[in-house]
């Protein structure tokens, strides 16, 4: 059976919704994903997936841009590594910026949580999963001034997950050695710009995700996304790259092993 690798998964804190998941992700070839965190309600979730099949979960954990306007973020951060050994995480994340509903005030607020986490990544080397959306400028900005830790001199620094970008971006991001991670808004009728960009990405920088419960790609919009739809995110990506579905699988799985590692110990 093709062997998928789901880099982004966001799971609820309720064991048996976990099992069910994690049973349909392997039903349909879901050998590997990493679970992320984000949040004090999505962290939990993505440990009880870790910890319930940790041959099959990595775990990623951090506090997302959304988290930026409590009084106490970078102290909280803190607290939630604190609460983890470094070798639990395969990374840390998702963190970053988004700047769609965001004033001058909050983008600040959002800049000191994500250095405050890039530095932590850089102390434990780890990759970081990001996310940005209308925060190009300040993203690069971040990314290239944490080049400056040497963590992140290195050849893995991180992803940047569910990547809707244009060229110059995706160019810009890849010269800083990040992989760019496409979800099931590539498969979107409206998606042919996106698509062009995810057909010129190195093979060797490609990643897929399904931003599990978010994002559900083509013909199954309308449900809760999971796991198990992954396939469809690689079908349309090996279409649009001009080459197999287990091709496209093996090489992102691959990339993604590298990236993130085994299994966290």
């Amino acid at each position: 059976m093709t062997a998928f690798f789901d880099t982004h998964v966001h799971f609820p804190d309720e064991a048996a919704a976990v099992e069910g998941l994690l049973t349909r992700a392997s039903a349909a070839g879901v050998a590997r994903l990493l679970a992320v965190g984000g949040s004090p309600a999505l962290n939990p979730g993505a440990r009880r997936a870790a910890a319930a099949r940790p041959e099959q979960v990595l775990l990623a954990l951090g506090l997302d841009r959304d988290q930026a306007g409590r009084a106490d973020a970078l102290a909280a951060a803190d607290a939630l590594f604190a609460d983890v050994e470094p070798e639990q995480l395969s990374a840390i994340g998702e963190i970053g910026l988004d700047y769609q509903r965001a004033d001058a005030a909050v983008r600040r607020r959002q800049c000191a949580l994500m250095e405050h986490q890039l530095v932590r990544a850089a102390q434990w080397e780890r990759p970081v999963v990001i996310h940005t959306r209308e925060a190009d400028d300040d993203t690069l900005a971040l990314l290239r001034q944490a080049r400056g830790l040497p963590w992140f001199r290195g050849a893995r620094p991180g992803v940047i997950h569910c990547f809707t970008g244009g060229q110059v971006l995706a160019d810009a991001l890849l010269e800083l050695g990040y992989l760019l991670s496409f979800s099931g808004i590539v498969t979107f009728a409206n998606a042919d710009p996106l698509r062009a960009v995810a057909r010129a990405v190195p093979g060797e920088r490609l990643l897929i995700e399904t931003d599990t419960p978010y994002l559900t790609p083509v013909p199954l919009r309308g449900r809760p996304n999971e796991p198990a739809y992954v396939p469809h995110v690689a079908a349309c990506l090996a279409h649009a790259r001009g080459t197999s579905l287990d091709e496209l699988a093996a090489l992102t799985r691959a990339n993604a092993e590298r990236l993130f590692g085994g299994p966290a110990a």
